[in-house]
């Protein structure tokens, strides 16, 4: 995680201190009291053309990305690429010896699904969140998946990282489709905080985390946030957070109901979901209408870099 969404974990009347929460996520003090500056036209266009790239060859480091960039005309060096790659949060999918950076002190969970075969509903579900790019800035969208149908349980957009818009989606998932056996996740400070951890932790569900630059550990997911940009995002440019509410919960609803899968004998993958889980949510039925239904938290409908007192404003 970049330091500014290291610096947004900081929160004033917290029983630690401004001075003690920076210390243990790694962030000068400065930083917290002097809110980096927004970004600029030219960022935002090459943030849109870095996301697009890496989609489409998710394996791309910040070299190749560079060398890409250049031959289509940009001005510009590996630095600047890998400075705005973190402010994304994407890092190349490939081995290497880390891909996300836990927050000091949280503690990883070791890897439970190696070899486990995964055939049922709510056996395994698995969790991630990737860059929505629009208008003037972007969002960060968390998603909940359940592994064996490929349903999308619950969803979040963000205008910053931190863990409330993650916990919130859980807590949905958690409402209104029961509790997998199992919860899959890299090891992002969200993910590893005690708010999502001791959530799942509650609810009775075993945690498993994703191994240091094992990116097939998530594979399924990394798939759906790549249909998600190609079929809608890039097509569609979304304006602000609430286009980009409306427009992604429109495409979940699609890909839940009525988008064939392939891997799922071209069936949708809610189909498949309720075909599954017949009698084992404790006979409740489950009401269709909760997966039509959309939310977002967190996200106005400015995104992630508009004007400094802007930043946090959020959609009524």
């Amino acid at each position: 995680m970049s330091a500014p969404d290291r610096r947004a974990l900081v929160e004033r009347g917290d029983t630690l201190s401004i001075r003690k929460q920076c210390v243990l996520l790694g962030v000068a003090r400065s930083g917290f009291y002097r809110p980096p500056r927004p970004a600029n036209d030219d960022d935002l266009g090459l943030m849109r053309r870095i996301d697009e790239l890496f989609t489409a060859w998710p394996f791309l480091g910040s070299r190749r990305l560079t060398t890409l960039l250049r031959a289509e005309g940009h001005a510009i060096n590996r630095k600047r690429v890998q400075r705005l790659m973190r402010r994304m949060g994407i890092a190349a999918l490939g081995p290497k010896p880390r891909t996300t950076t836990p927050a000091p002190g949280h503690k990883i969970y070791p890897y439970l699904l190696r070899n486990m075969a995964i055939d049922r509903p709510n056996q395994v579900w698995a969790a991630d969140i990737t860059y929505v790019p629009i208008g003037r800035g972007f969002l960060y969208l968390v998603a909940v998946i359940d592994w064996a149908s490929r349903a999308v349980l619950s969803w979040r957009l963000s205008n910053t990282m931190d863990v409330s818009f993650c916990v919130s989606a859980l807590e949905e998932a958690l409402a209104r489709f029961g509790r997998p056996e199992i919860f899959n996740t890299d090891q992002g400070s969200q993910f590893t905080s005690a708010a999502f951890t001791g959530t799942l932790a509650a609810a009775g569900v075993r945690i498993s985390m994703d191994g240091r630059g094992r990116w097939m550990d998530n594979v399924f997911i990394e798939r759906l946030w790549r249909s998600l940009k190609h079929e809608d995002i890039y097509l569609k440019g979304y304006a602000d957070g609430r286009e980009a509410k409306a427009g992604i919960g429109s495409w979940i609803t699609f890909y839940n109901l009525r988008r064939p899968h392939q891997a799922l004998g071209n069936r949708p993958p809610m189909t498949v979901w309720r075909a599954g889980i017949t009698g084992a949510l404790d006979d409740r039925v489950v009401d269709m209408t909760l997966v039509l239904r959309t939310s977002l938290d967190n996200a106005g409908a400015l995104p992630t870099s508009p004007q400094p007192p802007q930043q946090h404003a959020l959609i009524a």
